[in-house]
């Protein structure tokens, strides 16, 4: 808290949107390749970025289960299949006031109490991989949504901007200046803070072991 990249405070005007309950599964992400839509979940090497050193490698199978979030898959994969399903990527904005059960002034979506393992697929919980979708009931937002917080960081549409000066104020996306893309919520690999549903962090459009996204309409 308190870094450039949160500040300053802005008030924003959220339109009425529905948003996916999980984080998109391995298998609904292999129907959109089999219908040659969508590219393969990792690099033409079949290689992502993981292990803690980031470096590149092979995805082990315990990631592939088809109930666990599919990761390893850049920006424009994520943003292909959304238009695939005939939505979009949530706007930044948007996917706060989702991971906030609706815009409450909470730091996780079920209040201000810290994640823990019993609500959040998190770092020092023992995970060497994601975990399936909604495995956290007692996580969910107070509208259903699962995995707000944890299990893997979600792209939203937003390019980064240092700061919120001169962001949208009505809830549209932040249209990016180059090639670094906003993504939200925390995963498996990283702790409880890092999944505060006020927390970002940019990236450029790579594919990466704890990194998958949800759509919205």
């Amino acid at each position: 808290m308190g870094d450039k990249d949160f500040r300053p405070k802005h008030r924003v005007t959220i339109k009425s949107f529905q948003m996916a309950k999980t984080l998109v599964t391995n298998k609904q992400y292999n129907a959109c390749v089999a219908a040659g839509v969508c590219t393969a979940a990792h690099y033409s090497d079949g290689t992502c970025y993981n292990g803690p050193a980031g470096a590149k490698g092979r995805l082990p199978a315990s990631f592939k289960g088809n109930d666990q979030p599919v990761v390893c898959v850049d920006w424009n994969q994520a943003h292909a299949f959304s238009r695939w399903v005939g939505g979009r990527l949530p706007s930044e904005a948007e996917w706060e006031y989702a991971a906030r059960s609706a815009g409450k002034k909470w730091d996780y979506p079920w209040g201000n109490e810290v994640a823990t393992c019993s609500n959040a697929v998190i770092g020092d919980c023992g995970y060497t991989a994601t975990a399936p979708a909604c495995s956290k009931p007692s996580g969910n937002t107070k509208q259903g949504l699962c995995d707000m917080a944890g299990d893997a960081f979600e792209w939203v549409e937003d390019g980064f901007h240092l700061t919120y000066d001169a962001a949208p104020t009505d809830g549209s996306a932040w249209e990016a200046t180059g090639p670094n893309r906003i993504t939200r919520g925390g995963s498996w690999r990283r702790d409880e803070d890092i999944a505060r549903s006020a927390h970002r962090e940019f990236v450029s459009p790579l594919r990466a072991d704890s990194l998958s996204f949800r759509p919205v309409r």
